[in-house]
């Protein structure tokens, strides 16, 4: 009975070794993704994580390498919110790599997501210059919204297991 048992658990095993599948992500493979929520940059401070998801699956010879839904963490490198003379607000936010259900990482060249204001400051001066009080027009806030896409390039070749 022992014996029946340690086979199939062999079996089941060599099965499992078998089903698995390795297939390389090709460097310069585009992943597209968007963003989980909005995101204002007078609410968030560098350092801090950015939600994205993978919008679409990846697939590889046939076989979904990345899946669809895939979350992605960004990390903030830059705050700014809008201030007085017209100066615009600003958010970038960097997108290093994700990592597969299986834990295994995906790296990203490059990728940085860049939401800006608008600049009023040329308003605000000279409206400024005739009313002083309009020197106080903010510039306008960095916001993404959700659902924001940005499409990130898979940096170098990078083997991953399918089960």
């Amino acid at each position: 009975m022992k014996k029946a048992i340690l086979l199939f658990a062999m079996g089941v095993m060599s099965f499992h070794a078998f089903a698995q599948k390795q297939v390389t992500i090709k460097a310069g493979t585009i992943v597209p993704l968007q963003s989980v929520k909005q995101v204002k940059a007078a609410d968030v401070a560098e350092g801090q994580t950015v939600d994205f998801q993978v919008v679409q699956d990846v697939n590889v010879d046939g076989v979904c390498a990345i899946p669809r839904g895939t979350l992605v963490k960004g990390k903030v490198a830059e705050a700014r919110k809008s201030t007085v003379a017209g100066t615009k607000g600003r958010l970038v936010i960097n997108i290093n790599s994700l990592n597969l259900p299986d834990g295994e990482p995906v790296f990203f060249s490059n990728t940085d997501v860049r939401v800006y204001g608008k600049n009023r400051t040329p308003l605000a001066v000279v409206t400024g210059i005739f009313v002083w009080p309009c020197i106080f027009i903010p510039g306008t806030k960095a916001v993404m919204p959700a659902g924001y896409e940005v499409q990130a390039t898979v940096a170098a070749n990078t083997t991953v297991t399918i089960k």
